[in-house]
């Protein structure tokens, strides 16, 4: 496994900077996507950007149209969050289907969107719920729907240097409800 270098900014604008000034750095939240890629070779980053001492990173907020969840919310937690459970329990429990108990417990929402793996169980669900993700870069920050991130397997449409750093759900419309249902061939 690689060696990369270790940063552990405690803003956003310090990220974007390590990120950019850094050529294939990696940001880092849960890591359960990141570590593997890394223990197997298929990706061997300049440095690894930790995300999770930057304010807000691991925490969902209630905002007056949308639920905001940071980049570091371990999925896990997304179901201890009670206004967010009742008003998109198909997002959580979307969340709540990402590999074991003990990955979930790391993995993460932006993580799950930013692998771009056509597996990922968390995917489907935010573009149903019309989510957006805020990324962020040396060129500042932007809205983009979640489902514009992936472009195929493995790749994403952000620009080197550029992170997710938050996950946006709208709130929910009077009557509206939402469900999610894994369908697996055996």
């Amino acid at each position: 496994m690689p060696n990369p270098a270790y940063h552990a900014p405690e803003t956003v604008e310090q990220a974007s900077s390590l990120l950019a000034a850094n050529k294939g750095a990696r940001p880092l939240a849960g890591g359960t996507d990141l570590i593997v890629q890394m223990q197997s070779g298929r990706l061997a980053p300049a440095a690894i950007v930790d995300l999770k001492r930057i304010a807000g990173m691991k925490d969902v907020r209630e905002e007056a149209g949308y639920f905001a969840i940071g980049a570091a919310v371990p999925c896990t937690s997304l179901k201890n969050n009670k206004a967010l459970a009742a008003e998109w329990p198909g997002v959580v429990e979307a969340a709540n289907l990402i590999g074991s108990v003990q990955v979930r417990n790391r993995a993460t929402m932006s993580g799950n969107l930013c692998n771009a793996s056509p597996a990922a169980d968390s995917v489907p669900a935010l573009v149903a719920a019309g989510a957006t993700a805020i990324v962020v870069g040396a060129s500042g920050q932007r809205e983009v729907p979640v489902e514009q991130i992936p472009t195929g397997p493995g790749m994403t449409s952000l620009a080197d240097g550029e992170f997710v750093s938050e996950i946006r759900i709208p709130r929910k419309q009077k009557g509206g409800s939402d469900a999610y249902l894994r369908s697996i061939p055996r």
